[in-house]
This record gives structure tokens, sequence and C-alpha cells, in this order.
């Protein structure tokens, strides 16, 4: 663990960046956890209910809470920055629960290219105050994908659900081969369920919509967690576009794939990136403009674009997460676990109430992890 010495003297770097300090409860509404990040993460959370009976959670990370600090606070001014330092609380099977993080946060910055590089150097700056180098950096771009997906003529829907699972490697995958047309069924009762989503598609939209609404209406069902018959039946015809792969599709997967397989240093990926894009016959302009203006942005930093990888597949599973994302590594190796994790999350305040959007940047340091590293580099 690193010294109360050394993380004074990053709290100090991270206010003199312009990141006051704040400390938000401990104790947090455990519903906007599972709204915001799936209910994947119930079994790693420590949950209690109030006295109003109302399920709370000791905090799992920071940027939720200090997102909902801000919107708490009197002063909503932007742009603004925010650092802390504290323990989040996730169960987890090796080691203990309490995980101390120190981090920062940047609200407002309409200059997101050099709020990403400022960000990305800043977390660099504090694990050398720790003296733990940063031995790997790794970058990735949601907007790339988005810009790759919306260049395949795929179906709303399916860009859709791929967009939702950027970032999730193995559901990813297993979409891309039911795009490509390689549908497995584990049991009888999958084969009738895909034969009547088969029998769906390309039926008439309200024909087919009407028939759902009818059978539910049969069934004696009006709503099923929450949803209307209209709601359900719409999504039926949803997974009904999503059963089977057509050549066309198989095609949009296999560029797919290939994008995902990109990795390269970050002073090659833009040739790396256009050189794809050329192959494909995808216009990528626009978002290979923001990506490289961003690079240029870290170098400007003192940082070197050689020694940092850019993975197009590399994504956050969150889907508050919007464009660049990077993660820090030690000496120790991905192996060890992240140093850092951070990235863009425009779209969370939004979720959280804001009533207009807000630009926002963060990042955290696993300072369960510091030692490790300090050793690794000796």
């Amino acid at each position: 663990m690193p010294t109360n010495e050394q993380i004074d003297k990053v709290m100090a770097l991270f206010q003199a960046a312009g990141h006051h300090p704040v400390s938000p409860p401990i104790l947090q509404p455990a519903d906007i956890f599972l709204d915001l990040t799936g209910e994947d993460i119930r079994r790693r959370l420590y949950l209690t209910t109030g006295a109003n009976g109302v399920d709370l959670c000791l905090r799992p990370d920071f940027t939720i809470p200090v997102c909902r600090a801000h919107l708490e606070a009197a002063d909503m001014s932007i742009p603004t920055a925010y650092s802390y330092h504290g323990p989040v609380f996730r169960q987890r099977s090796d080691g203990l629960g309490e995980i101390p993080q120190i981090g920062a946060e940047s609200f407002g910055r309409d200059d997101r290219n050099a709020a990403d590089a400022d960000m990305l150097a800043l977390s660099v700056k504090a694990l050398d105050e720790f003296g733990t180098p940063a031995s790997d950096i790794r970058i990735g771009d949601e907007g790339l994908f988005v810009a790759v997906l919306g260049g395949l003529d795929l179906p709303v829907v399916w860009q859709r659900r791929l967009r939702d699972l950027f970032g999730e490697t193995a559901k990813l995958d297993d979409a891309l081969e039911r795009l490509s047309g390689t549908v497995s069924s584990t049991s009888a009762l999958d084969d009738k369920r895909l034969g009547f989503l088969a029998a769906l598609e390309g039926a008439d939209p309200e024909a087919a919509q009407s028939m759902v609404e009818g059978l539910l209406s049969i069934a004696g069902i009006s709503t099923v967690a929450g949803r209307s018959a209209s709601e359900i039946a719409e999504r039926f015809l949803e997974q009904a576009a999503l059963t089977s792969g057509t050549s066309d599709t198989k095609a949009a997967a296999d560029v797919l794939k290939a994008y995902l397989a990109l990795n390269t240093s970050a002073d090659k990926a833009v040739d790396v990136l256009s050189g794809f894009a050329r192959t494909h016959k995808l216009d990528l302009t626009d978002a290979l403009v923001v990506f490289k203006d961003r690079l240029d942005a870290i170098k400007a930093r003192g940082l070197d674009l050689s020694a940092i990888t850019f993975s197009a597949g590399f994504g956050r599973r969150l889907d508050y997460y919007t464009g660049f994302i990077f993660e820090i590594y030690g000496a120790g190796g991905r192996e060890a676990g992240q140093l850092v994790g951070g990235g863009r999350y425009d779209r969370l305040l939004n979720l959280l109430g804001a009533e207009a959007e807000i630009l926002a940047i963060g990042f955290s340091i696993w300072l369960d992890r510091i030692s490790g590293a300090r050793e690794a580099s000796q």
C-alpha cells in the first residue's frame, strides 16, 4: 500500500490540476447501481436495507456517487472537477472486499479530446508519484466501433444489440456468430422458440405485432416485469430479427470480427484504421479525425504514442461509457490487474437526472495493487 505521504502528494497533484476533493457517502441506493450496471453486479454488492425498507449498498465504485454528489450540490456549475480517496466495497473470491481507491473526475469540459488527454496524463503522473511507472497503457474508442457499425447497413436492431454488447467480449463474439448465421440450439425448447421467432421474421410488422399481442391476451397476460403486451410484442419482433443471419449479415460479421481483432501501437493506429476502412470500403473519416486529434493531444502531454496500445475490441461493459477509455498496468503485467481504469461517460449524469448533457471523464487507481507493481518494477 502507498504511504499516507504519497497519497497526500497525489491528492495535492489532483488539486493543483483543479480537482477539488469530495467524499460521497459510503451508503448508496442499491437500485441505482442495479439499474445502471445490470443485475450481474448484485452478487458483488454488500447489500442492506434501510429503516424505510429501501435497499442500500456499500458503494462499489466512486464514479456514480461522485456524479450524484455533484447533482445534489448547491453549486452545480460546470466545468468542474473532483478528486477522491477512500474505500469501495465489492465481494470478490480473493482478498478483502474493501478496496482502497484514489481518483479524479472531470465534468462539463466541451474540449473532449483535450480533456481525455489531460486525464490520461494526470493518471500517469499519479503513478509516478507512487513510484509505479506505467509499463502498459491500453486505449480504446467506442466511437470508432459505432462508426464501423454505421457503415455496414445492418438493421437497426442489430446495430443496437452489438453496440450494447461492446466491451463484453464473450457475448459480443456469440452475437457475431449469430449474425454470421451459425445459430446453435441447446435444447428442444430453444428449437421451438427459434422456430416461432423465425416465423415472425419477415412478416408484416403490424400483423406480427397484433398476432403476438393476441396470443398474450389469450394467455391472460397483460404485463410482464412492467412491460405492456405491446412492448413484449415489440421485443419478440426484435428477437425475430436477431434469430438468423443472411449473406449480407455474414459479410458484416466478418468485417466486425476483422475490426475487433485490430491491435497496434497508438502511433500507427491511424494508418492501420485508414487501411482497414479502405479495404472494407467504409467511410470512417469523421471518427478518425476525432481519434487523431485525441492522439495528438496525448502526444502533446508528453506521452510516447509508440508505448501505448490501441485495441479496437477494448470497451467497457457499462452502457453509460462513451468514446475514449483507457487502462494502465504496472511491471507485473496484466495478470496482476489494472492499476488505473478510466474513460468517458457522457451519458451517466443524464441517466442520474441531469436535465442537460454533461460531458464527463474520470479514472480510478487501485491502491491495493500499487505495492505489487512497485515490487515487480524493482
